[in-house]
Protein backbone atom coordinates (compact mmCIF):
# COMPACT_ATOMS: atom_id res chain seq x y z
CA UNK A 1 0.00 0.00 0.00
CA UNK A 2 2.68 2.66 0.61
CA UNK A 3 4.62 1.36 -2.49
CA UNK A 4 1.68 2.45 -4.44
CA UNK A 5 1.32 5.83 -2.61
CA UNK A 6 4.92 6.63 -2.99
CA UNK A 7 4.95 5.64 -7.23
CA UNK A 8 1.64 7.88 -7.77
CA UNK A 9 3.12 11.27 -6.28
CA UNK A 10 6.28 11.65 -8.59
CA UNK A 11 3.42 10.89 -11.55
CA UNK A 12 0.99 13.19 -10.34
CA UNK A 13 3.79 16.03 -9.68
CA UNK A 14 4.89 15.31 -13.40
CA UNK A 15 1.46 15.92 -14.71
CA UNK A 16 0.74 18.83 -12.45
CA UNK A 17 4.22 20.47 -14.21
CA UNK A 18 3.01 19.30 -17.91
CA UNK A 19 -0.42 21.26 -17.01
CA UNK A 20 1.45 24.14 -16.13
CA UNK A 21 3.60 24.63 -18.79
CA UNK A 22 1.08 24.19 -21.39
CA UNK A 23 -0.74 26.42 -19.42
CA UNK A 24 2.07 28.70 -19.79
CA UNK A 25 2.93 28.45 -23.31
CA UNK A 26 -0.76 29.00 -24.42
CA UNK A 27 -0.50 32.61 -22.54
CA UNK A 28 2.37 33.33 -24.15
CA UNK A 29 0.43 32.27 -26.96
CA UNK A 30 -2.34 34.90 -26.69
CA UNK A 31 0.09 37.33 -25.70
CA UNK A 32 2.44 37.08 -28.85
CA UNK A 33 -0.19 36.72 -31.16
CA UNK A 34 -0.93 40.53 -31.01
CA UNK A 35 1.84 41.43 -31.19
CA UNK A 36 2.85 40.17 -34.53
CA UNK A 37 -0.99 41.22 -35.51
CA UNK A 38 0.49 44.65 -34.60
CA UNK A 39 4.09 44.42 -35.80
CA UNK A 40 2.31 43.52 -39.28
CA UNK A 41 0.38 46.13 -39.65
CA UNK A 42 3.37 48.94 -38.81
CA UNK A 43 5.24 46.65 -41.59
CA UNK A 44 2.59 47.16 -44.46
CA UNK A 45 2.02 50.90 -43.09
CA UNK A 46 5.87 51.57 -43.06
CA UNK A 47 5.60 50.07 -46.56
CA UNK A 48 3.41 51.85 -47.71
CA UNK A 49 5.02 54.96 -46.28
CA UNK A 50 7.75 54.55 -48.02
CA UNK A 51 5.85 54.01 -51.85
CA UNK A 52 4.40 57.23 -51.00
CA UNK A 53 7.32 59.18 -50.37
CA UNK A 54 9.29 57.62 -53.09
CA UNK A 55 6.21 57.72 -55.95
CA UNK A 56 5.67 61.36 -55.44
CA UNK A 57 7.90 62.21 -58.06
CA UNK A 58 5.77 60.24 -60.77
CA UNK A 59 2.38 60.83 -61.77
CA UNK A 60 0.40 57.55 -63.77
CA UNK A 61 -2.55 58.25 -65.83
CA UNK A 62 -4.70 56.05 -67.66
CA UNK A 63 -7.81 57.84 -68.97
CA UNK A 64 -4.97 58.58 -71.92
CA UNK A 65 -5.76 58.66 -75.64
CA UNK A 66 -3.57 58.88 -79.08
CA UNK A 67 -4.24 61.69 -81.31
CA UNK A 68 -3.43 62.47 -84.69
CA UNK A 69 -4.17 65.99 -87.14
CA UNK A 70 -7.20 65.08 -88.30
CA UNK A 71 -8.67 67.72 -91.48
CA UNK A 72 -12.24 67.36 -93.86
CA UNK A 73 -11.03 67.99 -97.10
CA UNK A 74 -13.19 69.98 -99.37
CA UNK A 75 -12.79 72.88 -102.12
CA UNK A 76 -14.10 76.48 -101.96
CA UNK A 77 -15.14 75.87 -105.57
CA UNK A 78 -18.44 73.93 -106.74
CA UNK A 79 -18.52 71.68 -109.48
CA UNK A 80 -19.00 67.97 -111.01
CA UNK A 81 -16.27 65.33 -109.43
CA UNK A 82 -14.54 64.24 -112.36
CA UNK A 83 -12.09 61.90 -110.60
CA UNK A 84 -11.37 60.13 -107.02
CA UNK A 85 -7.33 59.41 -107.20
CA UNK A 86 -7.40 57.97 -104.06
CA UNK A 87 -8.77 54.84 -101.99
CA UNK A 88 -10.01 54.02 -98.34
CA UNK A 89 -7.45 54.20 -95.91
CA UNK A 90 -4.43 54.67 -98.42
CA UNK A 91 -1.78 56.48 -97.63
CA UNK A 92 -0.45 59.89 -98.90
CA UNK A 93 1.99 61.90 -99.47
CA UNK A 94 1.92 65.76 -99.08
CA UNK A 95 0.88 67.48 -102.63
CA UNK A 96 -0.75 64.76 -104.01
CA UNK A 97 -3.95 64.33 -105.66
CA UNK A 98 -7.11 63.57 -103.81
CA UNK A 99 -9.88 63.92 -106.12
CA UNK A 100 -10.56 66.79 -108.96
CA UNK A 101 -13.64 68.21 -110.30
CA UNK A 102 -14.19 68.57 -114.15
CA UNK A 103 -12.20 71.54 -115.27
CA UNK A 104 -14.44 72.64 -118.25
CA UNK A 105 -16.22 75.64 -116.87
CA UNK A 106 -13.08 76.96 -115.09
CA UNK A 107 -10.63 76.81 -118.41
CA UNK A 108 -13.49 78.65 -119.90
CA UNK A 109 -13.38 81.33 -117.39
CA UNK A 110 -10.03 81.62 -117.41
CA UNK A 111 -9.93 82.31 -121.55
CA UNK A 112 -12.92 84.77 -120.70
CA UNK A 113 -10.59 86.70 -118.40
CA UNK A 114 -7.77 86.83 -120.39
CA UNK A 115 -9.57 88.21 -123.41
CA UNK A 116 -11.27 90.89 -120.92
CA UNK A 117 -7.62 91.50 -119.66
CA UNK A 118 -6.71 92.16 -123.56
CA UNK A 119 -9.54 94.56 -124.25
CA UNK A 120 -9.18 96.60 -121.18
CA UNK A 121 -5.52 97.09 -122.41
CA UNK A 122 -6.76 98.18 -125.70
CA UNK A 123 -9.48 100.45 -124.17
CA UNK A 124 -6.89 102.05 -121.86
CA UNK A 125 -4.63 102.59 -124.66
CA UNK A 126 -7.74 104.16 -127.26
CA UNK A 127 -8.30 105.86 -124.40
CA UNK A 128 -4.76 107.86 -124.10
CA UNK A 129 -4.77 108.40 -127.62
CA UNK A 130 -8.28 109.89 -127.49
CA UNK A 131 -7.17 112.04 -125.01
CA UNK A 132 -4.39 112.85 -126.61
CA UNK A 133 -5.94 114.05 -129.98
CA UNK A 134 -8.67 115.73 -127.44
CA UNK A 135 -5.75 118.04 -125.98
CA UNK A 136 -5.29 118.86 -130.28
CA UNK A 137 -8.45 119.56 -130.98
CA UNK A 138 -8.55 121.83 -127.67
CA UNK A 139 -5.59 123.97 -129.06
CA UNK A 140 -7.14 124.63 -132.22
CA UNK A 141 -10.65 125.30 -130.87
CA UNK A 142 -9.33 127.39 -128.11
CA UNK A 143 -7.25 129.41 -131.17
CA UNK A 144 -10.55 129.48 -132.94
CA UNK A 145 -12.55 130.88 -129.63
CA UNK A 146 -9.51 133.49 -129.04
CA UNK A 147 -10.05 134.98 -132.65
CA UNK A 148 -13.90 134.71 -132.12
CA UNK A 149 -13.17 137.29 -129.11
CA UNK A 150 -11.39 139.86 -131.16
CA UNK A 151 -13.64 139.70 -133.61
CA UNK A 152 -16.85 140.31 -131.26
CA UNK A 153 -15.13 142.92 -129.29
CA UNK A 154 -13.93 144.99 -132.72
CA UNK A 155 -17.62 144.26 -133.91
CA UNK A 156 -19.58 145.53 -130.48
CA UNK A 157 -17.29 148.57 -130.23
CA UNK A 158 -18.42 149.28 -133.92
CA UNK A 159 -22.03 148.65 -133.49
CA UNK A 160 -22.48 151.55 -131.29
CA UNK A 161 -20.94 153.98 -134.02
CA UNK A 162 -22.65 152.26 -136.98
CA UNK A 163 -19.43 150.59 -138.46
CA UNK A 164 -20.89 147.28 -138.54
CA UNK A 165 -24.56 146.63 -139.04
CA UNK A 166 -26.67 144.45 -135.81
CA UNK A 167 -26.56 141.65 -137.87
CA UNK A 168 -22.96 140.76 -138.06
CA UNK A 169 -22.64 142.41 -134.31
CA UNK A 170 -24.87 139.19 -133.75
CA UNK A 171 -23.33 136.78 -135.77
CA UNK A 172 -20.24 137.01 -134.24
CA UNK A 173 -21.76 136.95 -130.65
CA UNK A 174 -23.45 133.73 -131.71
CA UNK A 175 -20.37 132.24 -133.37
CA UNK A 176 -18.27 132.75 -129.84
CA UNK A 177 -20.90 131.48 -127.96
CA UNK A 178 -21.00 128.29 -130.33
CA UNK A 179 -17.28 127.78 -130.50
CA UNK A 180 -16.92 128.09 -126.81
CA UNK A 181 -19.73 125.38 -125.82
CA UNK A 182 -17.67 123.67 -128.15
CA UNK A 183 -14.50 124.12 -126.34
CA UNK A 184 -16.25 123.20 -123.06
CA UNK A 185 -17.49 120.00 -124.76
CA UNK A 186 -14.05 118.91 -125.77
CA UNK A 187 -12.33 119.82 -122.25
CA UNK A 188 -15.09 117.60 -120.75
CA UNK A 189 -14.39 114.87 -123.17
CA UNK A 190 -10.87 115.21 -122.53
CA UNK A 191 -11.01 114.85 -118.18
CA UNK A 192 -13.56 111.72 -118.61
CA UNK A 193 -10.44 110.59 -120.81
CA UNK A 194 -7.69 111.83 -118.32
CA UNK A 195 -9.74 110.25 -115.20
CA UNK A 196 -10.05 106.98 -117.09
CA UNK A 197 -5.87 106.77 -116.85
CA UNK A 198 -5.88 108.22 -113.13
CA UNK A 199 -5.36 111.64 -114.56
CA UNK A 200 -2.13 110.83 -115.72
CA UNK A 201 -1.73 110.57 -119.21
CA UNK A 202 1.61 108.54 -119.43
CA UNK A 203 0.42 106.07 -116.94
CA UNK A 204 1.71 102.96 -117.71
CA UNK A 205 -1.26 100.17 -118.83
CA UNK A 206 -0.47 98.19 -115.73
CA UNK A 207 -0.99 100.62 -113.17
CA UNK A 208 -4.72 101.11 -114.01
CA UNK A 209 -7.45 100.55 -111.98
CA UNK A 210 -9.26 99.02 -114.66
CA UNK A 211 -6.22 96.51 -115.72
CA UNK A 212 -6.21 95.87 -112.12
CA UNK A 213 -9.07 94.60 -111.46
CA UNK A 214 -9.15 93.02 -114.97
CA UNK A 215 -6.34 90.98 -114.07
CA UNK A 216 -7.80 90.39 -110.67
CA UNK A 217 -10.33 88.55 -112.41
CA UNK A 218 -7.69 86.31 -114.55
CA UNK A 219 -6.17 85.67 -111.42
CA UNK A 220 -9.15 84.31 -109.33
CA UNK A 221 -10.25 82.29 -112.40
CA UNK A 222 -7.16 80.51 -112.54
CA UNK A 223 -7.18 80.48 -108.76
CA UNK A 224 -10.68 78.41 -108.95
CA UNK A 225 -8.86 76.38 -111.69
CA UNK A 226 -6.29 75.24 -109.28
CA UNK A 227 -8.74 74.72 -106.26
CA UNK A 228 -10.60 72.39 -108.83
CA UNK A 229 -7.58 70.13 -108.08
CA UNK A 230 -7.62 68.91 -105.05
CA UNK A 231 -4.25 67.95 -103.11
CA UNK A 232 -3.02 66.61 -99.91
CA UNK A 233 -2.13 69.27 -97.74
CA UNK A 234 -0.10 67.50 -95.63
CA UNK A 235 1.06 63.82 -95.30
CA UNK A 236 -1.43 60.97 -94.01
CA UNK A 237 -3.78 58.65 -94.45
CA UNK A 238 -7.57 58.79 -96.25
CA UNK A 239 -10.86 57.80 -94.83
CA UNK A 240 -14.43 57.61 -95.80
CA UNK A 241 -13.46 58.21 -99.65
CA UNK A 242 -16.26 56.27 -100.47
CA UNK A 243 -18.31 58.97 -99.86
CA UNK A 244 -17.33 60.58 -102.97
CA UNK A 245 -18.11 59.56 -106.53
CA UNK A 246 -17.31 60.50 -110.15
CA UNK A 247 -20.56 62.18 -111.29
CA UNK A 248 -21.16 63.70 -108.17
CA UNK A 249 -22.00 67.33 -107.80
CA UNK A 250 -20.01 68.97 -104.64
CA UNK A 251 -20.71 72.30 -103.41
CA UNK A 252 -17.98 74.96 -101.99
CA UNK A 253 -16.59 73.94 -99.06
CA UNK A 254 -18.64 70.76 -98.56
CA UNK A 255 -16.64 67.59 -96.57
CA UNK A 256 -15.10 65.53 -99.67
CA UNK A 257 -13.60 62.86 -97.27
CA UNK A 258 -11.29 63.33 -94.40
CA UNK A 259 -7.39 62.80 -94.13
CA UNK A 260 -5.93 61.90 -90.80
CA UNK A 261 -1.80 63.23 -90.13
CA UNK A 262 0.70 60.58 -89.54
CA UNK A 263 3.34 62.72 -88.39
CA UNK A 264 1.72 65.40 -86.64
CA UNK A 265 0.48 63.25 -83.72
CA UNK A 266 -0.06 64.01 -79.68
CA UNK A 267 -1.09 62.62 -76.73
CA UNK A 268 -4.15 63.82 -74.80
CA UNK A 269 -4.77 62.68 -71.39
CA UNK A 270 -7.29 63.80 -68.76
CA UNK A 271 -5.82 63.42 -65.47
CA UNK A 272 -7.80 64.36 -62.04
CA UNK A 273 -7.27 67.52 -60.48
CA UNK A 274 -5.98 65.96 -57.49
CA UNK A 275 -3.01 64.74 -59.09
CA UNK A 276 -1.99 67.86 -60.85
CA UNK A 277 -0.22 69.51 -58.32
CA UNK A 278 3.02 69.56 -59.46
CA UNK A 279 2.46 68.49 -63.27
CA UNK A 280 3.84 71.34 -65.16
CA UNK A 281 4.97 72.18 -68.84
CA UNK A 282 8.05 70.60 -70.13
CA UNK A 283 7.18 67.52 -67.08
CA UNK A 284 9.26 64.27 -69.22
CA UNK A 285 6.66 61.65 -70.46
CA UNK A 286 6.88 57.81 -70.69
CA UNK A 287 3.79 56.48 -72.86
CA UNK A 288 2.67 53.06 -73.06
CA UNK A 289 0.57 52.44 -75.73
CA UNK A 290 -2.08 49.20 -75.19
CA UNK A 291 -1.82 47.85 -79.01
CA UNK A 292 1.94 47.74 -78.31
CA UNK A 293 2.88 45.86 -75.17
CA UNK A 294 6.29 46.39 -74.23
CA UNK A 295 7.21 49.51 -75.78
CA UNK A 296 7.78 52.94 -75.12
CA UNK A 297 7.39 56.47 -76.69
CA UNK A 298 9.28 59.04 -74.64
CA UNK A 299 7.10 63.04 -74.93
CA UNK A 300 6.96 65.91 -72.81
CA UNK A 301 4.22 67.95 -71.31
CA UNK A 302 3.33 70.39 -74.00
CA UNK A 303 0.28 72.48 -72.19
CA UNK A 304 -2.06 72.29 -69.53
CA UNK A 305 -6.00 73.07 -70.19
CA UNK A 306 -7.22 76.28 -68.69
CA UNK A 307 -10.49 74.32 -67.67
CA UNK A 308 -11.78 71.12 -66.78
CA UNK A 309 -12.96 68.97 -69.75
CA UNK A 310 -16.68 69.27 -68.72
CA UNK A 311 -16.82 73.51 -68.38
CA UNK A 312 -16.22 72.94 -72.23
CA UNK A 313 -19.98 71.03 -73.10
CA UNK A 314 -22.98 72.66 -74.39
CA UNK A 315 -24.23 72.18 -71.15
CA UNK A 316 -21.98 72.55 -68.46
CA UNK A 317 -22.70 71.56 -64.99
CA UNK A 318 -24.47 74.07 -62.73
CA UNK A 319 -25.64 72.83 -59.17
CA UNK A 320 -27.91 75.43 -58.06
CA UNK A 321 -30.39 73.14 -55.87
CA UNK A 322 -28.38 72.45 -52.95
CA UNK A 323 -27.91 68.89 -53.23
CA UNK A 324 -24.39 69.08 -54.15
CA UNK A 325 -22.01 66.30 -54.29
CA UNK A 326 -18.28 66.75 -55.01
CA UNK A 327 -16.99 65.16 -58.10
CA UNK A 328 -13.08 65.00 -58.83
CA UNK A 329 -12.56 66.97 -61.87
CA UNK A 330 -10.47 66.21 -64.86
CA UNK A 331 -8.24 68.22 -66.31
CA UNK A 332 -7.44 67.32 -70.14
CA UNK A 333 -3.29 68.57 -70.98
CA UNK A 334 -1.40 67.36 -74.22
CA UNK A 335 1.90 65.39 -74.64
CA UNK A 336 4.05 65.95 -77.48
CA UNK A 337 6.11 62.96 -78.53
CA UNK A 338 9.95 63.47 -79.06
CA UNK A 339 10.91 59.95 -79.57
CA UNK A 340 10.17 56.01 -79.71
CA UNK A 341 9.71 53.34 -82.20
CA UNK A 342 9.90 53.80 -85.89
CA UNK A 343 8.54 51.07 -87.27
CA UNK A 344 4.91 51.73 -85.57
CA UNK A 345 2.37 53.60 -86.44
CA UNK A 346 0.15 55.73 -83.55
CA UNK A 347 -3.45 55.72 -84.81
CA UNK A 348 -5.74 58.24 -83.92
CA UNK A 349 -8.07 57.20 -81.18
CA UNK A 350 -5.75 54.77 -79.62
CA UNK A 351 -5.81 54.13 -75.92
CA UNK A 352 -2.42 54.81 -74.11
CA UNK A 353 -1.11 55.17 -70.29
CA UNK A 354 1.83 57.78 -69.71
CA UNK A 355 3.90 58.26 -66.55
CA UNK A 356 5.10 61.83 -65.81
CA UNK A 357 8.21 62.87 -64.06
CA UNK A 358 7.37 65.76 -62.22
CA UNK A 359 10.51 65.90 -59.66
CA UNK A 360 8.94 66.18 -57.02
CA UNK A 361 9.49 64.40 -53.51
CA UNK A 362 7.16 64.09 -51.03
CA UNK A 363 7.91 64.49 -47.37
CA UNK A 364 6.14 63.59 -44.06
CA UNK A 365 5.32 67.41 -43.45
CA UNK A 366 3.22 67.07 -46.66
CA UNK A 367 0.43 64.74 -44.22
CA UNK A 368 0.17 67.33 -41.67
Amino acid sequence: MSQTSTATGPVAREAEMRQEATRGRSRSGRMLRPLLMIGGVLVILGAILVYWLLSGGTVNVTDTYVRAARVALSTDVSGLVETVDVHDNQQVKKGQVLFTLDPSRFRVAIAQAKANLAEVGQEIEATRAGYRAEIAKIRTQQSVVDNDRLNFARYAALVHTGGVTRTAYDDAKYKLQGDEATLASMTAQAGVDLAKLSGNPKIKIGDTPQYKAAKAALATAELNYRHSIVRAPFAGVVTETDKLEPGMFLPAGTSAFALVSTSDVWIRSQPKETSLTWVKPGDKVKVHVDAYPGQTWQGVVASISPASGSSFSILPAENSSGNWVKVVQRIPLRVNITGGPKDLVLRNGMTAEITITTGHQNRLSDLF
